[in-house]
């Protein structure tokens, strides 16, 4: 308390109220929250997020189409067009002594109708638009001049992220106000000067005042693209301060007690004998290294990348060994209950049925309560779940290792709460992260610099690439003789439906017609039908009758994107594709080629294909490749998008791009270490002035 006192006295000006600026009410107050400003230095931190020059005036008689530009002139004529229906349009037509433009607006009223008559000078600003005979403003931003020589603005003008009731008006003024103050030398620079020398930043104020007000004479393209010193010297105080954020944590956690595990080599050796596959080197490298976390007095935090198939749950479980034969708990979080009860099953055959235990939501009453005190006692060492393990009635007796799969699935309090419920005996539980969603270099050394980090990059032998095939609907004759070929041979088949307008309920029933389509065209071919609003037992039957190949095509809505492992399933064909993600396709992907056999993957598409939706199958014709298709996906979607971690706050960035600006990573990633050490007084000011409570949650 005595740490965050000092703090505002220190920086006691950047966390007074918002309401100390003129014009903040209680209202307004509450509507900037939305915006996540709550005082002076939130105002300041709220950036631009483009420009636009309204610094001089254009002549219209030199407007070309598509133009964003200030217009001043006099209207000529105004009149109200119907459009039939009730629709109406108010046009204006402006001129000066060089050429004329109109100004249509669709929603206005009589005082609006009454002020824009002839004769009136106008300044507008807006895009011109090709019109009927001539050029169009669409409702431009425009203001009465009362004389031909009125002011300019003289710096570009920012416009910023905005919420409902907040206009860009508004956020100007409070700006204006703020940058008045920290001109006055009242703003503290967290930021080294050796740093700063060594980048040839500027300081904060002049900083945040450039960025903010950017000169006229400033080009507008560079700074939409973040490319002048005032916005590096900012962006790489953001990406610092994330950075930071993820070293504090990890210097937190390491600072606490986890279980020293002793490994016993004779009985991992006993564990890799018994299994029905060879590791491969991949596989064996990751294992020692978690090995040799566990061996340590402070909790493992690793994340283990694997592309789908790669043979991650077998490392878990050569971890898990260890874990219960020293006597301890281990739990296991799916995000689903298919992949969880596909991990159950793993886990029994590894360990045998009595070590292994699985809860889900479906588990109720008497079931649950049995398995509860499994848990709470001890007499369970093996426990595998959904988010039902963090239910608060759920107690361990010694949980030491945590493995969370797929991750970014899970809100980030689900994650917190179960790492919470391994500190009831005094220690942190070793933590391991798995995730067949490769992540790009770029987001791991943002996302998770607070994590060792662990690649399995080798497929098991004998695994053969997928192909990929684009094809239209059109087509979906010859896709359907290429499944009744395909399971005359022996090997079997999916067929998955994508979601149809958001709605799960139409996605199943579209599920469920297909079913019925593809079982009246192939009937020779045993037809599966699997999808979200079927009873758990019901969908599991259906998927174990899969697995034993008594159903030889299995009709499904995207719930099998992890988690159903069949190896003699070698041909899957995903309808509307270019509806899904790059990510999620090359997991559906994953469900094939887990056997010897060549297996396809058949992408059919509804006409006319987007340019985005032909890039991203493109994408996954080209290769089979996960960490190709996460770059590409981080391209196309963005970092928030691809970790799931929006509701973190962490990925939210004001300023910084995380693909744009990855050349930064290396020198935040020194600078990080370096203040740190040298300038320990920096790290917290920086990280709340950038995250503000968002950091809370990186230790998860």
């Amino acid at each position: 308390m005595a740490e965050s006192m000092e703090d505002e006295n220190r920086e006691g000006l950047e966390y007074q109220s918002v309401q100390t600026l003129k014009g903040v009410g209680q209202v307004v107050a509450e509507k900037l929250k939305r915006l996540e400003i709550y005082n002076i230095q939130d105002v300041l931190f709220h950036l631009p997020m483009r420009y636009e020059d309204r610094t001089s005036v254009t002549a219209l008689g030199s407007l070309r189409l598509g133009q964003q530009v200030l217009v001043e002139g006099v209207i000529d004529h105004s009149e109200v067009k119907f459009m039939g229906r009730g629709r109406r349009s108010l046009l204006c037509y402006l001129s000066d002594n060089t050429g004329a433009i109109v100004l249509r607006f669709f929603h206005f009223n009589k005082a609006q109708q009454n002020n824009l008559s002839n004769g009136v000078r106008l300044r507008c600003f807006g895009e011109t638009r090709r019109g009927t005979n001539r050029l169009e403003m669409v409702h431009p931003e425009y203001q009465v001049i009362q004389q031909q020589d009125a002011g300019i603005e003289q710096s570009l003008t920012p416009v910023y992220p905005k919420t409902e009731g907040v206009h860009q008006t508004l956020l100007k003024k409070l700006s204006d106000q703020v940058l008045n103050t920290i001109n006055q030398g009242r703003l503290i620079d967290w930021l080294p000067e050796q740093v700063k020398q060594k980048y040839q930043f500027p300081d904060l104020a002049t900083a945040l005042s450039s960025v903010h007000r950017p000169h006229k004479d400033e080009d507008v393209s560079a700074l939409n693209e973040c490319r002048s010193k005032a916005q590096q010297r900012l962006l790489f105080e953001e990406l610092l301060a994330h950075q930071l954020s993820l070293l504090q944590s990890r210097l937190d956690i390491k600072q606490t007690t986890a279980e020293k595990l002793s490994i016993d080599a004779v009985g991992h050796q006993g564990f890799i004998a018994q299994l029905a596959f060879k590791l491969t080197s991949a596989q064996q490298k990751v294992i020692a290294e978690i090995f040799a976390d566990l061996e340590k007095p402070h909790p493992m935090l690793r994340l283990v990348q694997g592309d789908v198939g790669s043979g991650k749950t077998v490392v878990a479980a050569a971890a898990a060994r260890v874990a219960v034969d020293s006597g301890f708990q281990f739990a296991l979080m799916a995000p689903t209950e298919i992949l969880a009860e596909q991990h159950h099953s793993n886990f029994k055959q590894w360990f045998g049925e009595d070590r292994c235990l699985l809860l889900t939501g479906k588990d109720k009453g008497r079931k649950r309560a049995e398995k509860r005190e499994q848990i709470s006692t001890g007499r369970c060492g093996i426990i595998i779940g959904t988010h039902a393990l963090f239910q608060d009635d759920i107690e361990f007796k010694k949980l030491v290792l945590l493995v969370v799969d797929e991750q970014h699935r899970f809100g980030v309090h689900q994650r917190l709460a179960l790492r919470e419920k391994g500190k009831k005996f005094g220690v942190v539980p070793h933590q391991l992260i798995m995730t067949a969603t490769p992540i790009p270099r770029s987001l791991a050394m943002t996302a998770y610099a607070d994590l060792d980090y662990s690649v399995i990059d080798q497929l098991p032998a004998g695994r053969k690439p997928v192909t990929t095939v684009v094809v239209s609907t059109s087509r979906r004759d010859e896709v359907i003789q290429r499944i009744k070929k395909a399971c005359e041979h022996g090997e079997q088949a999916y067929w998955v439906c994508t979601l149809v307008e958001e709605s799960e309920f139409l996605q199943c029933q579209a599920a469920e017609v297909a079913a019925e389509q593809l079982a009246a065209e192939l009937r020779n071919v045993s037809v599966g039908l699997v999808h979200g609003r079927m009873k758990a037992e019901e969908k599991q039957s259906v998927i174990r009758r899969f697995k034993e190949n008594e159903i030889d095509l299995l009709v499904a809505t995207t719930v099998i994107e992890v988690g159903v492992d069949v190896p003699n399933a070698s041909l899957m064909v995903i309808e509307n594709a270019e509806r899904l993600g790059l990510a999620q396709l090359h997991q559906l992907r994953g469900r094939v080629g887990r056997g010897g056999k060549q297996s396809a993957c058949v992408l059919m598409y509804q006409s006319p294909l987007s340019g985005p939706g032909k890039q991203r199958l493109g994408i996954l014709r080209e290769t089979n490749d996960g960490f190709k298709v996460a770059e590409k996906d981080l391209e196309l979607r963005g970092p928030g998008e691809v970790l799931g971690t929006r509701q973190t706050g962490l990925m939210q960035m004001r300023i910084a791009d995380i693909v744009r600006d990855e050349k930064w990573f290396p020198e935040v990633k020194k600078t990080a270490i370096y203040i740190t050490r040298h300038h320990p007084e920096a790290v917290k000011p920086i990280i709340r002035r950038w995250l503000g409570k968002a950091d809370r949650f990186v230790n998860v």
